[in-house]
């Protein structure tokens, strides 16, 4: 059917289904801004205005809309200044990777239609929208920055131009032609790799292994990565990484470190990330490798250039080089002339230079730009509905595909009927092995046509006489051990004699502490558009944070080789360690072969929880001892299933047995924020306070009393400051604290809650304090730490997964709890600059202190030590206010 709908102050003839949402029309119509995030109402990221009514788009049938007035986050902006939401959001840094940014403008405008002022907590009451990197500290400051707005319009901005990309995106220059082959598979010669890009400097900082990376292998997990830093004829400036972005920062932040070396202004440095056809080899973007792998080396090629460049002025100029100074993208003399510019200095040059990782660059405490305040790339095109995700991109004759889907983890195909879906009009089935997808017109006529086909299924491949359940994990993953290698392997270290001294500890405390499975979904699903070229290779596009392993398992998985095969990684809607590797692709790539043109795929949230990987659930058993004094003497902690990471306790206890287990999961588990750090860190600090209490130790005071590491110290005592330690006195109050070191980061938390006397638990506030080392982008940075805290509310409090037999009983965003608005404690992040420091990652090591910190203030507040994550899922603390809780 036909009907008219006025989108954004433009009337659009829709044709759709008579059940066609509202999102699905929008979307066809060829407006992104809205996004599919749950498909059922719960999360906000598809929030429009139907006149002044914010709606979920994909809960209202398009044909309730025909004749009215739509608005998107697209056309909020009026005679082309910004809407005041828009700006508020900008002015505030109120977004990370953008996704849920337009359904929340869209929400908030409609509130403050409604109520001018609203306070806090009718904020939270009405703003139910998710966002899954958790910037709500700074969306609560946008929403009130935005009220102050509306009176003051003489204060918005113009529309900054933000054009909607060219796909396929270039990797090179504008201009340039690609290589035939991959730098990194080829190892292409300096000459060769400067016909294959537009006049300018190259500096490339690479390993010489030949062969490339097809023969060497790939770089170990702390091997620094490759860079190339390009300065083109027209002055601007590219810098390529394999690294991709999520919403965690690195591009703004490595654009700044460029800027910084070859002192140019940061606006004319553009960063290149994650496409394998033009970027250097990359292991992935996980573990906080951003700062620490990515960095250094596009700060030496940087570096070089500037060097590079300054020689060839003082050769043009007949004058020492050390009389020459670079700055704004010049060259100049003494006293400012004679000057020119990179520009001029590289032209119709086509020149590449090697360098050595290890070449001189600026140190920190001496940086200009780096280290200093500017806006986060892409932010703009965010508020403004511009900014494309992988679920965005289009290409002309595009269709749409899905494929089945296991119903439980460990599921078996037996059979399938595809004859009801194949009978479709409009609708190809493909069958490929175990394989089944469909191809249709519209992605809801491909769910319409998946849903039609009849599988039989195996139950899931567990020896058990009943299905594992969250009540019986514990002593399933005890009874099923592992073996593995390398980072999943088993782990033992001994240092001392850990049996005696915990034998001989006057105190001496013994817990097991739990954590469940917990699901990062991002709220951006996982997609990928797939197209076949006409020599025969592969592109693909997809949000994945491990591209180049991507194009490796889809060239295996296809009979290509690799240098057949392109993956490119547009900036992607969060991922959280969920979204390594190639799943999505490799089912879009196969729909592609079969239907002769490009396949989009994007997953249901239902499929999100159910096919994507788990954060480990995990069993840790710890044991400690405390002499008279209260030195801490022994120390044992075996983990089962999660992780070793973590495991090592930073305080000095001289006996020490640390176990790391791996058991046989009965769900899918992989990479998380942090992973098995942050239940190791629950469970080693929250077992340091119960030593305190055993012996009446203060326990900030033990802990200081027992560290080396002075850095760990200084967070701690910042944080305790900022706390004012030890909290308050009033009943059922409690502060609580903990700390750690992960990636090369230290952190430490003190949380504050309340405790009512019928159980119910308020976080009322969380301060930590932070050491990553030299800081490149403060204000990135303490969004990232304000948002891991926020993320880490939800495994500490209420996150779980319910699960039987394999599948997922919660796999929704209305079924499965994440942190709201609603559940924003007041938050304070201090930021400790060690500029003498290399950088290390900021988005992960932020959440490992937030449950044992919650968890030690419950304690101090009524007496109960909780030892599970979540520690109150149904918002309250289990046993408070009866007799004998305590310990």
């Amino acid at each position: 059917m036909a009907f008219t709908i006025i989108i954004n102050g433009t009337p659009r003839e829709i044709g759709a289904d008579s059940d066609a949402t509202l999102l699905s029309a929008l979307r066809a119509a060829g407006v992104t801004g809205p996004k599919l995030g749950c498909g059922e109402g719960a999360c906000g990221a598809c929030t429009v205005l139907v006149g002044r009514r914010a709606v979920a788009a994909c809960q209202l049938p398009a044909t309730e809309a025909a004749g009215q007035r739509v608005t998107t986050a697209e056309g909020l902006a009026e005679d082309g200044y910004l809407h005041p939401v828009q700006q508020a959001w900008l002015e505030t840094g109120a977004l990370q990777c953008g996704y849920c940014t337009p359904g929340w403008l869209t929400a908030t405008a409609a509130l403050l239609a409604r109520v001018p002022h609203p306070d806090d907590e009718r904020i939270a009451a009405e703003l139910g929208n998710i966002c899954r990197c958790c910037t709500y500290p700074r969306i609560r400051r946008a929403v009130h920055r935005a009220a102050e707005l509306l009176e003051q319009p003489e204060l918005l901005t113009e529309v900054p131009d933000t054009p909607v990309p060219d796909y396929p995106a270039p990797g090179y220059p504008d201009g340039a032609r690609r290589p035939a082959v991959p730098w990194d598979l080829a190892r292409q010669s300096p000459e060769a790799f400067a016909a294959a890009m537009p006049d300018g400097l190259m500096t490339v900082v690479a390993d010489d292994a030949p062969g490339g990376q097809e023969a060497a292998g790939p770089p170990g997990f702390d091997a620094p990565d490759d860079a190339w830093v390009h300065v083109g004829g027209d002055g601007a400036v590219t810098a390529y990484t394999g690294k991709v972005e999520g919403g965690q920062g690195t591009r703004t932040a490595l654009a700044l470190l460029v800027a910084e070396e070859l002192a140019v202004p940061v606006p004319a440095v553009t960063v290149a990330m994650g496409d394998t056809g033009t970027s250097p080899f990359d292991l992935g973007t996980f573990g906080s490798r951003g700062m620490p792998h990515a960095g250094p080396p596009l700060r030496a090629a940087a570096a070089a250039a500037r060097r590079l460049l300054t020689e060839a002025a003082a050769a043009r100029f007949g004058l020492p080089a050390g009389q020459l100074r670079a700055a704004g993208g010049m060259v100049a003399g003494p006293d400012g002339a004679p000057s020119v510019s990179y520009a001029d200095l590289v032209a119709g040059q086509r020149r590449v230079e090697r360098v050595p990782a290890g070449a001189e660059v600026s140190a920190a405490r001496d940086w200009h730009v780096a280290g200093h305040a500017a806006p986060a790339a892409g932010a703009a095109r965010a508020a403004t509905g511009a900014k494309q995700f992988p679920a965005d991109v289009r290409l002309p004759g595009m269709r749409h595909g899905c494929a089945l889907q296991l119903p439980a983890h460990g599921a078996r195909l037996v059979s399938a009927d595809t004859a009801a879906a194949a009978a479709l009009p409009g609708v190809t089935v493909v069958r490929d092995g175990d394989f089944i997808g469909v191809i249709a017109g519209t992605a809801a006529a491909a769910r319409q046509a998946l849903g039609r086909v009849q599988a039989l299924w195996q139950a899931a491949e567990w020896d058990e006489p009943e299905p594992v359940t969250p009540a019986t994990l514990e002593s399933w993953l005890r009874a099923h051990p592992a073996g593995g290698t390398g980072l999943r392997g088993p782990f033992e270290h001994d240092q001392g004699d850990a049996g005696a001294a915990l034998a001989a500890g006057p105190v001496r405390r013994d817990a097991t502490y739990t954590a469940a499975y917990v699901a990062h979904a991002p709220l951006e699903p996982r997609s990928a558009l797939a197209q076949w070229r006409d020599d025969g290779g592969l592109t693909v596009w997809t949000g994945t944070s491990t591209p180049f392993r991507a194009r490796g398992e889809l060239a295996a998985a296809l009979g290509l080789a690799e240098a057949q095969v392109q993956v490119v990684v547009p900036d992607y809607g969060g991922g959280f360690g969920g979204k390594h590797g190639s799943v999505v692709a490799l089912e879009a790539a196969r729909l592609a072969r079969a239907a002769g043109v490009p396949v989009h795929v994007q997953w249901t949230r239902q499929e999100e929880f159910q096919n994507g990987y788990l954060r480990p659930a995990a069993v840790i058993d710890v044991s400690g001892s405390a002499g008279p004094g209260g030195e801490l003497t022994g120390w044992s902690c075996t983990n089962i299933n999660s992780g070793a990471v973590g495991l090592e306790p930073p305080y000095k206890i001289p006996h020490q047995r640390l176990r790391y287990q791996p058991a046989v999961s009965p769900l899918a588990i992989g990479s998380y924020r942090a992973l098995a750090a942050t239940a190791n860190n629950f469970a080693r600090e929250c077992h340091i306070d119960e030593l305190a209490a055993a012996t009446g130790a203060d326990p900030l005071a033990l802990r200081l009393a027992h560290l080396e590491d002075e850095r760990l110290a200084a967070v701690l005592r910042a944080a305790a400051d900022a706390a004012g330690w030890p909290g308050p006195a009033e009943a059922g109050h409690g502060t609580g604290i903990a700390a750690g070191r992960e990636k090369d980061g230290r952190v430490a938390t003190a949380a504050t809650v309340r405790v009512a006397p019928d159980g119910t638990l308020t976080v009322l506030r969380l301060v930590t304090a932070f050491d990553c080392g030299a800081i490149v982008h403060p204000d990135g940075l303490a969004n990232q730490v304000e948002g891991a805290l926020m993320m880490g509310l939800g495994p500490a409090l209420f996150e779980a997964i319910d699960f039987a037999g394999g599948r997922i009983r919660n796999a929704g965003l209305g079924a499965y709890r994440v942190p709201r608005l609603a559940d924003l404690p007041e938050i304070e992040v201090i930021l400790l600059d060690q500029p003498d420091c290399p950088p290390a990652g900021g988005g992960e090591t932020p959440i490992i202190a937030v449950a044992p910190a919650i968890g030690n203030a419950i304690f101090r507040a009524c007496g109960v030590r909780l030892r599970s994550m979540p520690l109150a899922p149904d918002g309250r603390v289990p046993g408070a206010g009866s007799p004998g809780s305590a310990g």
